[in-house]
């Protein structure tokens, strides 16, 4: 395998068979511990914007962000997808794609889908390179209000312009959509939506949610605070929906600088002792 070069910025990655575009911003592994961004259930790479940007400069780490197979620029997954999609991404492409990256510390940073990913990475794979997660609008479980959401959703592609909006940024729009949304909509999605990986948590979390979030009540963060054995901060972010890192850029990036100030203030230390 070809090593990766973090100075290409973007491109395709190679990791568990699959051909994954990505990009990069801020110093490579080795330089600086790494921000692993893991997107939403219609993000890709292109949706994060400048976020990236700006959240490299405001830690001074570096970050790293791809779009799963089926978005963005990536290559289509079949369909239907299966129901426990989030947890096979967390345990079979996730641990191959750090590797092949050349992560050596950092933490992983999700919203929504990429949130719950990131959580079930943490709580089924032993990787101690991961030393903190950061999660907006993380799903636990389903409930009713987002359920009605991603129905709406399913209306706005058949029948408005939903469609035509999301193929400027996925290749194969249809395996984007339909592999989230009839997932979601399954009547035995539920079943595969587990919060099980949270009581395996052994490194402190970051979480992150607006107190409008139209996909999602406070009731998941509650999740993880009371479940995890590891500290969990939360930040509810006022006059916010389900992208804190649209609607509230600022407080996101702040939390998040002050996060990992502390882990690396915490690893200093460690070290120090030692």
């Amino acid at each position: 395998m070809t090593a990766f070069n973090w100075a290409f910025r973007a491109g395709r990655v190679e990791a568990a068979g699959l051909s994954l575009d990505y990009a990069t911003y801020g110093p490579p592994p080795g330089k600086a511990p790494t921000i692993v961004l893991l997107h939403e259930g219609l993000g890709c790479v292109a949706l994060w914007r400048d976020f990236p940007a700006k959240l490299a400069k405001a830690t001074g780490w570096g970050v790293f962000v791809y779009s799963r197979q089926g978005y963005g620029r990536s290559e289509a997954a079949p369909l239907p997808r299966p129901l426990d999609y989030m947890k096979r991404e967390a345990l079979e492409v996730l641990p191959a794609l750090l590797d092949a990256i050349g992560f050596e510390k950092g933490v992983l940073m999700g919203h929504s889908d990429g949130a719950t990913i990131a959580t079930e990475y943490a709580g089924g794979v032993e990787d101690f390179r991961v030393r903190g997660l950061i999660l907006m609008a993380p799903h636990f479980f389903t409930e009713a209000v987002g359920l009605t959401e991603i129905a709406k959703a399913r209306e706005a592609y058949d029948s408005g312009d939903l469609r035509a909006r999301l193929a400027v940024y996925h290749a194969d729009v249809d395996s984007a959509f339909r592999g989230w949304n009839d997932s979601w909509l399954h009547p035995d999605f539920d079943d595969a939506l587990t919060s099980d990986a949270i009581d395996y948590l052994r490194i402190p979390a970051l979480v992150m949610q607006g107190r409008q979030d139209q996909y999602g009540t406070l009731a998941q963060v509650e999740e993880i605070e009371t479940r995890s054995y590891a500290p969990v901060d939360v930040v509810v972010l006022e006059d916010c929906r389900h992208a804190p890192h649209q609607d509230a850029e600022d407080d996101v990036l702040e939390a998040v600088q002050t996060f990992t100030t502390r882990l690396s203030r915490i690893e200093a230390a460690e070290v120090e002792v030692v």
